[in-house]
Parts: structure tokens; sequence; C-alpha cells
């Protein structure tokens, strides 16, 4: 099977780093291919641009969106964008690797997912959630913060973690199709022991080791919506 870490941090000592080196290590020694997108090393590019097509359908004004759709079909994607999108879909799993910057991922990685996932390719129309082009594949996140663990919950003063990254979690890596595995997350990284940072990897281990028994977040099942998306009947969510 293969792996495709995306990572995102500007420090190659960061423990975030050290979390890339080890879910390279431990996938590969369960026998996965892995590859890897160092944003930051290989300077990509995060901002979304007329300049990211060879050839525009319309030279005198930008829709993002419908100027992908034409790449595709022309092939004039740029170059950085198709070497992306290539690592993606020769991957069976996906997973992104990053700091958590103010309650989200850093912008490099959301640039990344703007040029890279595209529009009539990952999805288009009503080919999203369980029909997005990428289903039957898997993706998850890894990610630091310097957030407490107990700062996340119904009650904390944070609130509850899922939500605040269903952004990524289901409005982008589930919108296209991926089954979306249970997150890691790292908490208090920059203020913690060498020794819980090396219990932290260690987990980050076992985590990876469970990869066809962690849960699956939930998305919508379409067939519960009509044509235009509207709820047909309650329970509209499934565990896929």
């Amino acid at each position: 099977m293969r792996a495709h870490l995306v990572y995102a941090h500007p420090e190659p000592k960061s423990f975030c780093a050290a979390m890339k080196d080890t879910a390279v290590t431990a996938l590969a020694e369960a026998g996965h291919e892995v590859t890897i997108s160092d944003l930051y090393a290989e300077r990509f590019n995060p901002v979304a641009s007329g300049a990211d097509f060879v050839m525009r359908r319309d030279p005198r004004y930008l829709s993002y969106a419908l100027e992908q759709r034409r790449a595709i079909e022309w092939d004039t994607l740029a170059p950085d964008i198709t070497r992306e999108v290539e690592r993606v879909l020769a991957a069976d799993l996906l997973f992104l690797v990053f700091p958590v910057f103010w309650f989200s991922m850093p912008a490099i990685l959301k640039g990344w997912v703007d040029r890279v996932f595209l529009s009539g390719m990952f999805y288009g129309g009503r080919r999203f959630y369980g029909r997005g082009h990428l289903v039957g594949r898997r993706a998850g996140i890894v990610a630091s913060m310097g957030a407490r663990e107990h700062m996340f919950g119904l009650k904390a003063i944070h609130g509850e973690i899922e939500p605040m990254f269903r952004h990524l979690t289901r409005g982008t890596l589930g919108y296209v199709g991926y089954n979306v595995l249970e997150p890691f997350w790292a908490f208090h990284v920059p203020y913690i022991s060498d020794e819980e940072r090396r219990r932290d990897l260690d987990r980050l281990r076992q985590h990876l080791a469970k990869l066809d028994s962690l849960p699956v977040l939930p998305v919508p099942d379409l067939s519960g919506y009509d044509a235009q998306c509207r709820i047909l009947f309650a329970g509209d969510m499934r565990e896929p």
C-alpha cells in the first residue's frame, strides 16, 4: 500500500519533524511505500492565482475552479500542481503532518489544498463525500500544538476539538471522498520534557499500527438528500 505524507513545518529540528520521521519509519516498517511532500523544503507556492494555468480558458476574468476544470482537460496545470496531484492520486493513504496555527493548519498547507484538490477531478457537481473521487482511500491528521489536552472538551475552555477541525476533516478530506481516520494530536509540545515527547512519538507509532481499526469520522450520506442537497429524512449521518 502507498502512503503519502504532506508535511508543513518550517523548522527541520522541530517535534513536528520528529513526528513526520516517526510516521515514515512506522509506515515503511509496516510494509507501506512512503512518499513525502515537504512543503517548506520544496518551497511550495501556496498562493492560488492565474499563474497556476499555462493556458487560460478566460484570460480576462479568473474563475479559479472553472480554470482548474479546463486545465485538466487541456493538460495545462502548472508543473508543481501536476506533481502534487500525481503524488496524491498514487497513494492509498494520505497523512497531513503539521503544527496547529490558530486552531487550524498553516497557510502553506491550506494553499496546498487550494491548488491541488482540483475541481472537476477530486470533486464536482454531486461528486463529493461518499461520491468523491477519492472514495475507498484513507486520510489522517498528525498534528502538534501548544495547548494542553484538558483545554478541549464539551465544557473545556476551547470547546470540543473535533468541530474545530471539521473544516479539514469533513469539509476537505471527507468532501473529496476519503475515509478520514481519527486524528492524532500531540498536546503542549513546546513546554513538555523530552521524555514526554518520546512518549508522544511512541503513541504515534501505536496509532499508525492500528490503521485498520482506527475509528472513521462520519460524513453525510448523500442518499438522504435531494438533488439540491436538501435533507429528505432525519438521521442523515453515517459511520463509514
